[in-house]
């Protein structure tokens, strides 16, 4: 931690070798006369807007007189907005290396002026890739901490929004902003987040939102649910704060973590909102739908297969006229792993091979295998419709939960027919019930658990926003 001392001399000396200027290259010491003292600047070069520190540099050097003390020179010779004096080595330090401008006066005794001067290189806020919508803001969250709290500034512009700053992490010391509207968030739930980040044990936070969420969440691994809705849309976040959500920013990451948060919270999407009731409703009902029949279709079919004398005459042209090389189950569970392998490989694909190679290479291994007696066209045809499906919502970690589960269902439906089902459906259960929002005071089935009727009804009906 950085300490200063009383002696110009000395704090210049100490800070030029704490810092190693002569071993990095990229920090700055830089020393100006100003009238009959000295000042000297330690910054980050690249993080530092260069334009702004030449016009101080200029200003300063055309001073006739060194004030006599730092808080002198703040009130009466500083023209850049935003600056402030410390003695806090441990302030000093986090703020110099997050960019902002370290200055020492030949006046200023033990403390030193800080300017906030800092730059970060970020891309546009564009449109999310994965949370797209038909109508609605085009602007999404970026890696730039200031400009995502700015995003949700413009939205909200109310003096309960609150923004509280966190660091977090003894090496990385990342910036974490802890956003609610006072007086609609739950306090214990704030109070709760506000403890448990200021003290988290840990020495980076080297990905992002998903460090902070592992460090936040008790570890249960086997519960394949997800715990933390993300977003990388402002308007979504500003309307979860309206509801009395509370949102979490970490700097670094283009996504906004959103608490508390239920499992049908995850199948909401910004569309319902920008088109009209009749139309949000319906989309709402379709998704709802066709998301649930991704974790139940193929068990069933599977199921029918075992059972075929069962299955009403109306639904037996569902059934496969031969099995194929291999057993049905062995079909469905090398689709699983194949669907995954197709889409690993498309996320390392160049951009302007992605989508031919995507197509060519599931219509290639598709025919091959049903051509060679691997695959039945009937488990394509389902499967396909599986995967296309998950994308009904944007989570990926719901998607992979249900993946889990649907594996589950097959192996012990092909292991112990009916009763397998029934019992895949109580496992299911029992972790959708016991499954813990971040601080445990909420539950992840409501508005069912506890029961709220209204809230219920607004899952699938999307009414007129109210004033």
């Amino acid at each position: 931690m950085i300490s200063l001392s009383s002696n110009y001399r000395e704090n210049v000396a100490r800070l030029t070798r704490d810092l190693r200027v002569g071993e990095n290259f990229d920090i700055i010491c830089k020393s100006l006369s100003v009238g009959d003292g000295e000042v000297t600047l330690f910054y980050i070069d690249g993080l530092i807007k260069d334009g702004e520190m030449q016009k101080l540099f200029a200003y300063f050097l055309t001073m006739r007189a060194m004030p006599q003390s730092a808080d002198e020179f703040l009130l009466c010779h500083m023209p850049y907005v935003e600056c402030d004096v410390s003695d806090n080595g441990e302030e000093i330090e986090a703020m110099l290396f997050s960019g902002a401008a370290l200055m020492l006066g030949s006046t200023f005794g033990a403390r030193a002026m800080l300017i906030d001067a800092r730059t970060y290189a970020a891309r546009g806020t564009a449109e999310p890739e994965n949370d797209r919508v038909l109508r609605g803001a085009r602007d999404g969250f970026v890696e730039s901490l200031i400009v995502n709290t700015s995003l949700v500034r413009r939205r909200i512009r109310d003096t309960a929004l609150t923004m509280r700053h966190m660091t977090v992490g003894r090496a990385s010391k990342s910036d974490v902003v802890i956003a609610f509207m006072k007086g609609r968030a739950d306090e214990k739930l704030v109070k709760y987040l506000e403890k448990k980040i200021g003290t988290l044990k840990t020495d980076a936070l080297t990905m992002g939102h998903e460090s902070l969420a592992e460090s936040l969440i008790r570890s249960r691994w086997y519960n394949p649910f997800p715990k933390i809705r993300y977003t990388e849309r402002p308007d979504s976040a500003a309307a979860h704060i309206l509801e009395g959500s509370v949102i979490v920013l970490v700097d670094n990451s283009p996504a906004a973590m959103i608490l508390p948060t239920s499992i049908f919270d995850f199948l909401q999407q910004s569309n319902d909102f920008f088109l009209p009731p009749l139309t949000g409703t319906y989309l709402r009902l379709v998704r709802h739908v066709v998301f649930w029949l991704t974790l139940f279709l193929t068990p069933l079919w599977l199921l029918g297969i075992q059972n075929a004398a069962l299955v009403p005459s109306f639904l037996r042209f569902a059934l496969p006229q031969s099995t194929g090389g291999l057993p049905i189950y062995f079909q469905l569970l090398l689709t699983e792993f194949v669907i995954d392998g197709l889409r690993m490989a498309s996320m390392n694909t160049p951009d302007m091979l992605t989508n031919s190679l995507s197509v060519i290479g599931g219509l290639i291994l598709g025919e091959y295998a049903i051509n060679i007696g691997w695959l039945t066209p009937e488990v394509i045809l389902y499967m396909s419709f599986v995967a296309i499906a998950n994308f009904t919502q944007t989570s990926v970690e719901l998607g992979y939960a249900f993946k889990f589960l649907r594996i589950m269902l097959l192996t012990l439906v092909a292991l112990f027919n009916f009763w397998g089902f029934y019992v895949g459906i109580a496992i299911t259960l029992v972790l959708l019930i016991t499954n813990r929002t971040v601080n445990g005071g909420h539950s992840y089935l409501y508005p069912l658990i506890p029961f709220s009727g209204r809230a219920l009804l607004s899952l699938f009906i999307r009414r007129k926003k109210q004033d």
